[in-house]
């Protein structure tokens, strides 16, 4: 079995997300590696709309992303793997593609799309992305 020291696990909170999170936990435990969850907020492009408080967005985005990652962390530390946690800005697949590369990561565990895929069927854009763009096997979660 191939092993995988540093697994990069992005994640965005939807069911399919959360499939892959089960998938790099019992990956990494079986390889006796460590899994660094990410959470990519977009960036909020400034409108000009006087009512438009993107520092309040961000704030919710930032808390929602916090929400997310914990799950990770419990579920990582019930199966006694270790795991990073951060969250990023910037364009999801470029974001999650650089932390794998600039990490020397192994592996990137995603799920095939996110709580904005347009259909079951159909692999997500982020997804489709990351696969092309990575330096580093991915595993894509359905």
């Amino acid at each position: 079995m191939v092993l995988f020291n540093k697994i990069v696990l992005a994640v965005d909170g939807s069911e399919i997300s959360k499939n892959a999170v089960k998938y790099a936990i019992e990956l990494a435990k079986q390889s006796k590696g460590t899994v660094i969850a990410i959470h990519v907020i977009p960036p909020i492009d400034v409108m000009d709309i006087e009512t438009f408080r993107p520092e309040k967005i961000l704030e919710g985005l930032k808390e929602e992303g916090k929400k997310i990652l914990s799950e990770v962390d419990e579920l990582a530390a019930k199966a006694d793997v270790k795991v990073q946690t951060s969250i990023e800005t910037g364009i999801p697949f470029e974001k999650i593609s650089a932390v794998a590369e600039t990490l020397g990561c192994d592996l990137i565990i995603m799920g095939s799309h996110g709580r904005t895929g347009i259909g079951k069927v159909l692999i997500g854009s982020v997804t489709e992305r990351v696969i092309s763009r990575a330096t580093c096997p991915v595993l894509v979660v359905r």
